[in-house]
């Protein structure tokens, strides 16, 4: 089991940024490949960014592609989601999620543990 815990949302401006961490506990971090993925007020969720195990493969919506960067420290135990660039339709609660088995991971069924959830609110 591990759990996962979010922070850095908040409201920002268009054009600004911000860096989203999730920070693990519990089984071993880099057993885990992990996601971010968001969901909009009346919408679905969607998948936004994912890392591999071992950080060497990263994976990106086209909406956030050449804007967000998806990086992990495994000494830390922590993923992060660094925006630029923001847009108001960026605005989502952005939630990490972990997955450890063979996947795409750009499907949030493919995910086994969740966070909690961080608000990001874009402001035009």
């Amino acid at each position: 089991q591990v759990q996962l815990v979010e922070s850095g949302g908040g409201l920002v401006q268009a054009g600004d940024s911000l860096t989203l961490s999730c920070a693990a506990s519990g089984r071993t971090f880099s057993m885990y490949n992990m996601g971010w993925f968001r969901q909009a007020s009346g919408k679905e969720r969607e998948f936004v960014a994912a890392v591999t195990r071992s950080g060497a493969s990263t994976f990106y919506a086209d909406s956030v592609k050449g804007r967000f960067t998806i990086s992990r420290d495994n000494t830390k135990n922590t993923v992060y989601l660094q925006m630029n660039s923001l847009k108001p339709e960026d605005t989502a609660v952005y939630y990490c999620a972990a997955n450890s088995r063979i996947a795409t991971l750009l499907k949030d069924e493919e995910y086994e543990h969740w966070g909690q959830g961080t608000q990001v609110t874009v402001s035009s």
